[in-house]
């Protein structure tokens, strides 16, 4: 546990002016630990964001900040330079006062600061038709102002986060060890995955033959992680940048379909209540296009109803291999936690394959 006089220690290594009020846990991601910092600054309360990197998950944080350090400059230097919508932000991080983007303390963990972007908020369910527009619109503008990011390679923070076939590997080990005794409460749940199987390998087969070329992609877009605009209801800030690494494209559209299309939160217990709202998966599908569209090569286009499918499947089989293995990953509020978000989003996957042929129709209108 951290004190606030721990906090007042870290956050005394930023370059941040003014005095320190509090730290207060801030938002409900799964792997981080995050943090609101109120400043007092001349009579004035500014906010901060502050972020504990998890190391049992990025075991290299320096590359992490690396390329979220390289990727947040490239993208607020567009932004300065006109040439994307100057209501459009960036995380914008905070630099130590040895000009590093990070600090590590006294125990060894990894620290990151940045501005608190005032005056917008993330959702965990989408409410309407035209939000998941603008953030699909705004995670395809992410990747667009990309594409010309100069330099070498981005690190991989996690090698083969997306890579499907190794997730089902990953799972098939935790079946055959079962370390905590849990096989025989699942075995619905891995039949169901395990007559899927072969559908794991189709995004990297073309990505092998050269029909989908490799991107900087997000990699994580689930919709709580675009910031909308309290006044104008765009989305107007890319967050949680912990996996922006070189991916496809498609990764990112599946794991908008996987997290937006539902009107239930990813834990739902209640599967009634789980499922794919086609008009959510039209209004991400036309968002996604208006800003990446036009560097989507013709396989990317074709695959995008596919990939939602893959993402989710890919997803639930992350669930269920940590639920197995103990839940060692996911941060959990219950033992059955990463199991019931399995089967939430198992569902997902049927609910996708009965609307596959609206999906596929929708292309054709396009």
């Amino acid at each position: 546990m951290y004190t606030q006089d721990d906090f007042r220690r870290i956050c005394s290594k930023f370059a941040l002016y003014g005095d320190f009020l509090v730290a207060v846990p801030f938002g409900g991601g799964h792997v981080n630990d995050t943090f609101q910092l109120t400043f007092d600054q001349g009579g004035v309360r500014l906010h901060y964001v502050l972020q504990r990197i998890n190391r049992n998950v990025f075991r290299k944080p320096e590359q992490v900040m690396e390329n979220m350090d390289r990727v947040t400059r490239h993208l607020l230097a567009k932004i300065h330079a006109g040439k994307a919508e100057t209501r459009k932000r960036t995380i914008r991080l905070l630099r130590t006062f040895a000009n590093q983007p990070c600090v590590t303390d006294e125990r060894g963990e990894v620290w990151r600061a940045y501005i608190f972007v005032e005056n917008a908020r993330a959702y965990d369910v989408l409410e309407t038709p035209e939000q998941a527009f603008k953030v699909a619109q705004a995670f395809g503008d992410f990747q667009c102002n990309l594409v010309d990011l100069p330099g070498p390679r981005l690190h991989e923070t996690i090698p083969d986060f997306h890579n499907t076939p190794k997730r089902l590997e990953a799972l098939r080990q935790a079946i055959r060890r079962d370390p905590v005794g849990r096989e025989r409460r699942v075995r619905r749940e891995i039949d169901f995955i395990m007559k899927r199987a072969d559908e794991t390998k189709r995004l990297l087969q073309l990505q092998a033959e050269g029909a989908i070329p490799e991107r900087i992609t997000h990699n994580d877009t689930k919709v709580n992680n675009i910031l909308i605009d309290d006044l104008t209801g765009d989305g107007i800030c890319v967050i949680d940048l912990d996996t922006v690494m070189p991916g496809l494209s498609l990764y990112d559209f599946g794991d908008m379909v996987r997290a937006g299309t539902s009107p239930a939160e990813e834990d739902e217990v209640d599967l009634a209540k789980v499922g794919m709202r086609f008009e959510m998966y039209e209004a991400l599908y036309r968002g996604f296009l208006s800003s990446a569209g036009s560097f989507l090569t013709e396989a990317e286009r074709e695959n995008l109803p596919f990939s939602g499918k893959l993402i989710t499947f890919e997803i639930a089989i992350r669930f269920l291999t940590d639920y197995l293995e103990g839940d060692v990953y996911f941060k959990v509020k219950r033992p059955e936690h990463n199991l019931e978000r399995c089967r939430n989003q198992l569902r997902m996957v049927e609910s996708i394959e009965e609307q596959s042929k609206r999906m596929k129709d929708l292309l054709l209108t396009h």
